[in-house]
């Protein structure tokens, strides 16, 4: 099994570098797992306590959980991930089961952060966009898909967005094999990491690893 690992900013492009590159290869091949699906569930905090949490640092994500699923998909066994309400800051009852398959996408803005997440990611890549462009596609995404107000995006970006940004995301940059700018404008950059895979994917045939 492939592990890709696709960081970057908030609103970098990471999600759409991920379904390009899922498009490209067919979804019998590759499964996408959101970083986001495995934020810490603090079912013992109230509305009001979940929302003055940080969720931009490192430490608001259960990599624990996600480390435990990429070894059972090793291992040939299914999975059922967590499903992340943002509205209510807190899991849903529901699960989704992800199924074994040659290549996993793991997109995230932490990533790259964790020494532990990264030693099992095969290939890491970076998705580099300009400040002002990711701030702007988060702030759309989080009033039109998550039920958030104008004013609070706003206080939530100057305080912990970009502090945990400059402080831990942007530093992982250095670990990446694969820096793509632009996000999923780069259409060479993500064909580029396409062929990578397209490879991997010949090879496991060649082997007699896949049908």
């Amino acid at each position: 099994m492939l592990v890709i690992g696709i960081a970057g900013g908030t609103g970098s492009g990471k999600t759409t570098v991920a379904k390009s590159i899922m498009s490209k290869l067919g979804p019998a091949n590759v499964t996408l797992i959101s970083q986001d699906n495995y934020y810490l569930h603090h079912s013992g905090l109230s509305f009001e306590e979940r929302e003055r949490i940080n969720y931009d640092h490192p430490n608001a994500f259960e990599n624990s959980l996600l480390l435990a699923h990429l070894k059972e998909l090793s291992d040939g066994r299914a999975v059922q991930i967590p499903v992340y309400d943002f509205s209510q800051h807190a899991r849903a009852q529901e699960t989704i089961r992800v199924d074994v398959k040659p290549i996993v996408l793991i997109e995230g803005i932490h990533v790259l952060t964790d020494e532990e997440l990264r030693s099992a990611l095969d290939i890491k890549v970076f998705v580099d966009t300009d400040p002002d462009v990711r701030i702007l596609r988060r702030l759309s995404r989080d009033i039109n898909e998550r039920g958030r107000t104008l004013q609070s995006v706003f206080d939530q970006y100057l305080t912990t967005v970009k502090p945990m940004h400059d402080a831990f995301i942007e530093p992982s940059k250095k670990y990446a094999d694969i820096i793509i700018p632009e996000g999923g404008e780069n259409q060479i950059g993500i064909s580029m990491l396409t062929v990578l895979t397209e490879r991997y994917l010949t090879d496991q045939a060649a082997r007699g690893e896949i049908g």
